[in-house]
């Protein structure tokens, strides 16, 4: 028998089902063909997005890796207009800011493209906002305190993986982080073990809705094979 390292975990077999190299080709293909035509989203529809749904798609998060098997994530989905209203109220200060006082002439000529501004919108048209929190580490009943380890490798990766299964499910989110952003620590009523990520809110694109008409690297540019 193996024999195994003090306080390991006991393993369970593997066996997912195996997909011919042409059907993985043909998957990922599919995939970035849908991928593709993910945009970051600052006008949404005010339609309703069942609550079943984002529940899911937290779930499909809640598979990333993380180090240590620690899950160092917490996700406060939101619906309540009031509350949004909250952290609308709170993120259009930190971002006035930030476009009148804070941000270097770079940064805002670097923006300049995207049409940006302090007025957030999204914030309260969208049906849901999901806020994502780091959790830095648990506190246990005893009052000891397990630590994370990766932190924002882990929460990064859980990030996009809930980007890309809404995505997938066809609706839109963006990427918010107004800094600083205790506030929402505040709002959602969160502890202090806690530490704001990123605002993601999620909807259908307005029937209006335009975007910056950018262009994403070649391959050759994000990557090479040896």
């Amino acid at each position: 028998m193996q024999s195994r390292m003090s306080g390991e975990p006991p393993s369970v077999p593997y066996r997912p089902a195996r997909v011919s190299p042409d059907a993985v080709k043909q998957a990922l293909r599919a995939d970035y063909a849908r991928m593709q035509t993910r945009r970051s989203v600052r006008s949404f529809s005010r339609d309703p997005v069942p609550q079943e749904a984002i529940e899911d798609a937290i779930r499909i998060a809640g598979t990333a890796p993380s180090g240590a098997h620690r899950q160092p994530w917490y996700f406060v989905a939101i619906s309540d207009p009031s509350i949004k209203a909250q952290i609308r109220d709170a993120a259009e200060k930190e971002e006035r800011a930030f476009y009148e006082g804070r941000a270097t002439p770079e940064w805002l000529e670097a923006l300049a493209p995207l049409g940006t501004d302090f007025v957030k919108e999204h914030i309260t048209d969208a049906p849901w906002l999901i806020v994502v929190f780091r959790r830095d580490y648990e506190e246990l009943p005893d009052g000891t305190r397990l630590k994370g380890y990766y932190l924002n490798e882990s929460v990064g990766i859980a990030v996009g993986m809930l980007i890309g299964a809404l995505h997938r499910a066809g609706l839109a989110t963006l990427t918010h982080t107004p800094a600083p952003m205790t506030f929402l620590r505040e709002i959602c009523g969160r502890p202090k073990n806690e530490k704001p990520f990123v605002i993601l809110p999620v909807g259908y694109p307005a029937a209006d809705c335009t975007v910056p008409d950018l262009e994403r690297k070649p391959f050759d540019a994000i990557a090479e094979i040896r």
